[in-house]
């Protein structure tokens, strides 16, 4: 199966997105060869900002530029951007409505051989929390492209998460992507599957499976986090009555938080949720962490096994 990087996608596509919008500028902290801007940069110098590693500073001159007229790209590491520039993203992007795009960088398990500090397992509950906030998280490099593009059409503030290891591409490039509808990847009638970013691919993974023991299960891909499709998640969920959420990030506020609380307000089922348990990474591989901390298509198996004996 092909396979891209989030990082490189995204780098690409801010080169193409400054050939058509010039109101576009991009921001770093000191980090241009991690997060590829400097594809950007190179291309388009006079449009491209390196404020340092100075994370705080960067969302406020971010909101400036928003102010300004333009549509700012914040580029940092995801760990550092949102814990050291919480209070400007929360005053600056979110209170004041400006529009500005957070870029968090080296998401999940990205940085693995870094260790525990640089693996940021709730960015999503961090900006999911803050009014006016919206949160992306691709599946894969192909929508990374289409999402850039769809940040910078959308006014207002705006979170997207960016891998930097190379994923499977599970999208087409017909596909469409619209922020803030999810699209089913796989029809099913036994239980729903939601997942976002690289799990998506284990969720197909999983669901094929599934298939060869006679298990049809749905596969949502959720790429837009907040807002949620409330329409496509309940008609899914109304059919299978039974539900297992898949994301790189901790199952406490993140994308299985929010299913859980559209369900446990409008439509109570069981819900099982394949993520990082409370917990802090170790050092190791992208694939010895997620192995280790239960993202892997095996356990989504189990959860999907496990709801279908409890119906």
């Amino acid at each position: 199966m092909e396979q891209i990087a989030p990082r490189e996608a995204y780098g690409k596509a801010l080169i193409k997105l400054g050939d058509i919008n010039e109101k576009v500028v991009v921001l770093d902290a000191d980090v241009s060869k991690a997060s590829m801007t400097y594809m950007f940069r190179d291309s388009y110098p006079e449009r491209f900002f390196n404020l340092g590693i100075s994370e705080s500073d960067i969302v406020g001159t971010g909101a400036g530029f928003a102010i300004g007229g333009k549509i700012p790209f914040v580029n940092a590491y995801a760990n550092f951007l949102l814990g050291n520039a919480w209070e400007q993203i929360r005053i600056s992007v979110c209170y004041a409505n400006q529009n500005v795009k957070i870029i968090g960088h080296n998401i999940g398990a990205s940085s693995g051989k870094d260790g525990p500090t640089h693996l940021p397992f709730e960015d999503i509950s961090l900006m999911r929390v803050l009014p006016n906030m919206m949160v992306i998280e691709p599946a894969d490099g192909i929508e990374m492209a289409k999402a850039v593009v769809a940040l910078a059409e959308h006014k207002g503030p705006a979170y997207l998460r960016v891998g930097r290891v190379p994923t499977p591409v599970v999208t087409k490039g017909e596909d469409v992507f619209e922020i803030g509808k999810a699209n089913i990847c796989r029809e099913g009638e036994d239980v729903t599957i939601i997942a976002c970013g690289v799990m998506l691919s284990k969720a197909l993974s999983a669901a094929e499976g599934l298939s060869k023991e006679g298990i049809s299960v749905e596969v949502i891909n959720l790429h837009t986090i907040k807002p949620l499709d409330k329409d496509t998640i309940m008609k899914s969920v109304r059919k299978t009555k039974g539900v297992v959420t898949a994301e790189e990030h901790t199952v406490i506020g993140g994308l299985g938080g929010a299913i859980s609380e559209l369900l446990g307000e409008s439509y109570p089922v069981p819900i099982r949720m394949v993520g990082v348990r409370d917990r802090f990474g170790l050092c190791g591989t992208y694939d010895e962490l997620h192995q280790l901390l239960g993202l892997t298509t095996e356990n989504i198996i189990g959860c999907v096994k496990e709801l279908i004996n409890l119906k």
